[in-house]
């Protein structure tokens, strides 16, 4: 199997930051040509709201593009026209006023995918507002469960704008270019972050209806009230992450303490985790977090250091994986997933090229993009 499964797929990105780029740069990672429209204007860099290439802009064709000019909108058209997925990420309604929705581009492709990533999805009341991450994600409950008993804490931005956005979109496209594999014909995606999270809490909206998930914080299994999944202070003050839930881990977890499990209270009911946690507290205060990571790794007691985004690369494993490396400086992770055991290159070539050498580019290679 080749290392760039997309090879040939032609991809149309409208310049902007967060889920869009994000899921742009997994797409060019495997294979995927992948032209990033920015906007014009005297100031504008033609990489648009990002400040330079590689890492999450990696393996682009970089055009600027006033798209309130009309040539130059109809030479969007034309590269929209050569393309098999454009990704944008505009409000409701915006690609329309600039005609380029999918309406009036699909009429002259009808192969394309035209996927269309918000926070709030193309329609409901608040479609045309503004918003953010934590707020795609306070409306689904996810937030509500993630934090202290005190409020909520945002979860960086991966539970929504990524894992809830950029991941929902690039899996709608490549359902729909399968899709198109029987049809002959593309569709619109509608991506929206506050879809995607809901999907995402399933899992734990499925033991909510077995009783089995408090709407409290900081009281169920996995949001870190267990004594048996959660985090605890070094000696040094950096931490061990926990997640013995297996009978057969927790008891290896225990032994490696020094503690006898018959000995303790039973882990089984919720009344005993707050004693549990002080005591594995209090024997986790006796080492550094070196020491504990030497103890632990390699056993099946689920127990691993809690580390930087500067020390993540030189953990043994990710260095052995390769799945964070240093880049002149600066971390980057390496493309996912893996074909055929191999890791694809990270997308690279990072070129800047006028809109007219982009459609002349894409019209000398017409061979459409297939699946198989």
């Amino acid at each position: 199997m080749t290392d760039t499964p997309l090879r040939g797929l032609k991809i149309v990105e409208f310049g902007s930051i967060g889920p869009v780029p994000h899921a742009a740069m997994l797409l060019s990672d495997l294979g995927a040509d992948t032209v990033r429209i920015g906007r014009g204007g005297a100031n504008d860099s033609p990489l648009g709201d990002y400040g330079s290439p590689g890492h999450v802009l990696r393996g682009r064709t970089f055009v600027t593009a006033d798209l309130k000019d009309e040539r130059t909108r109809s030479l969007a058209l034309d590269l929209l026209t050569e393309a098999d997925v454009v990704l944008e990420g505009f409000r409701p309604g915006v690609m329309e006023r600039l005609g380029l929705g999918p309406d009036v581009v699909r009429e002259r492709n009808r192969r394309l995918v035209y996927a269309r990533m918000t926070g709030w999805g193309q329609d409901g009341p608040l479609a045309r507002t503004a918003g953010h991450d934590i707020n795609y994600v306070a409306l689904t409950g996810a937030l509500n469960a993630i934090g202290p008993k005190e409020q909520p804490l945002p979860p960086l931005s991966l539970v929504g704008d990524y894992a809830g956005g950029s991941m929902f979109l690039v899996f709608g496209v490549l359902s729909a270019l399968y899709q198109r594999e029987r049809t002959k014909e593309g569709t619109v995606v509608d991506a929206s972050i506050v879809d995607g999270v809901s999907a995402l809490v399933q899992p734990i909206l499925e033991l909510r209806s077995q009783g089995l998930w408090s709407d409290e914080r900081a009281d169920n299994m996995a949001d870190g009230a267990a004594p048996y999944y959660r985090t605890y202070r070094c000696q040094d003050g950096g931490f061990m992450a926990v997640g013995a839930v297996e009978e057969r881990f927790y008891e290896l977890f225990v032994r490696m303490l020094d503690l006898v499990p018959s000995e303790l209270p039973d882990r089984a009911e919720k009344k005993n985790w707050g004693a549990l946690t002080e005591i594995f507290q209090e024997r986790f205060l006796t080492r550094s977090r070196e020491e504990w990571t030497e103890l632990f790794t390699g056993t099946d007691a689920c127990v691993t250091p809690v580390l930087t985004f500067e020390e993540a690369p030189l953990d043994p494993h990710v260095r052995a994986r390769g799945s964070l490396y240093a880049d002149n400086g600066d971390v980057t992770a390496a493309p996912a997933p893996r074909f055929a055991g191999k890791r694809s290159p990270a997308a690279s070539g990072e070129r800047v090229m006028t809109i007219e050498a982009a459609v002349a580019r894409w019209r000398k290679d017409p061979a459409p993009f297939e699946l198989r």
